[in-house]
């Protein structure tokens, strides 16, 4: 019993120190509310976050893969990114400003980027991808390229307008993209309805 108490106790202080905690989202949004039950996959996941002012936030969760992706957007965007600046970016959290001002972000220590996040302006996106300003797309389209099995998800407040909404769903159909997944809080069917009645009918079934 002793043994065992010992082994626990090291398992527990390994767990403790090894374990790497996601970073904190620079935006939190008040999602709608849906009846859907489609969960979501734990890991290759794209997610693009829009608060209630519009702003769009972009971001994947396998900091490998984040790794590639900033290498890549760097090549192609000739950011000048050093490498410490590609390391940061591959530990962190969503990003939510212009190519422009990437790299004086990544250089900041971590209070001051979560000072910035409060006022950054968003990804920049528009409708069209061929669109220079739509920036979005280039995130989209790199990080396709770096992980294909990412699947995507729009996490958006829910008082925010439809218009910035519609943008990500454009760019998503510019690059034939027609599946993609809106995350929602989970609310009861309404009785009466067919949700309501097959929720009744597996409940039974169990």
């Amino acid at each position: 019993m002793t043994a065992m108490c010992d082994v626990a106790f090291l398992l527990l202080t390994f767990f403790m120190l090894a374990t790497k905690f996601k970073p904190e989202e620079p935006v939190v949004v008040t999602t709608p509310s849906s009846i859907s039950e489609i969960p979501l996959p734990d890991n290759d996941i794209m997610l693009l976050t829009v608060d209630k002012k519009g702003r769009i936030f972009f971001s994947i969760d396998n900091k490998i893969k984040r790794k590639e992706l900033i290498e890549s957007v760097n090549d192609d965007r000739k950011l000048g990114l050093t490498q410490q600046d590609i390391n940061t970016f591959a530990i962190g959290s969503s990003i939510g400003i212009p190519f422009s001002q990437l790299k004086s972000f990544l250089s900041m220590p971590p209070d001051e980027q979560a000072e910035v996040n409060v006022t950054a302006p968003g990804v920049p996106v528009d409708t069209s991808v061929l669109s220079p300003d739509n920036e979005l797309a280039q995130w989209i389209k790199s990080a396709r390229y770096t992980n294909p099995k990412l699947r995507i998800c729009i996490k958006a407040d829910g008082d925010a307008a439809y218009p910035h909404v519609k943008k990500i769903i454009s760019t998503l159909e510019g690059y034939k993209i027609f599946k993609f997944n809106l995350i929602t809080n989970m609310k009861a069917a309404p009785p009466g309805t067919a949700a309501y009645e097959e929720r009744n009918r597996m409940a039974n079934a169990e």
